[in-house]
């Protein structure tokens, strides 16, 4: 797209050689201005390099409720920890259940047959 640009000084030609909107050329022109055609490799992805993780303590309470109540779920467990803490949240179901599969004390539950299956 910037050599045909180069070569021209046309942006609406190099965006439909490069089959993109002059809105993409745009976003990407001080990058190439700065630093050239080297600076167009790399890419800064915005992704979190380290998302954030619960507390080792919370996760062992996760597991020690787990394991002293086999019979509760996710959600039984997010709202025992919540009570615990005055009722301020400290981990949604959706982290109990990857803390557990995480401890390998989560199993999925066995899928059920559809509705309107096949009539007996």
């Amino acid at each position: 797209m910037f050599e045909t640009w180069e070569a021209t000084g046309n942006v609406t030609e190099s965006c439909v050689k490069a089959r993109v909107g002059r809105r993409t050329f745009y976003y990407w022109k001080p990058r190439f201005e700065e630093g050239g055609y080297a600076s167009l490799e790399t890419y800064a992805s915005r992704a979190p390099k380290n998302p954030v993780r619960i507390s080792k303590e919370v996760e062992e309470e996760v597991i020690a409720m787990r394991r002293s109540h086999p019979e509760w779920g996710k959600r039984r467990i997010a709202d025992e920890l919540a009570k615990g803490n005055s009722w301020v949240p400290l981990a949604s179901p959706n982290t109990v259940r990857r803390i557990l599969q995480d401890a390998g004390l989560w199993q999925e539950p066995e899928t059920k047959a559809k509705k309107g299956g096949p009539k007996t």
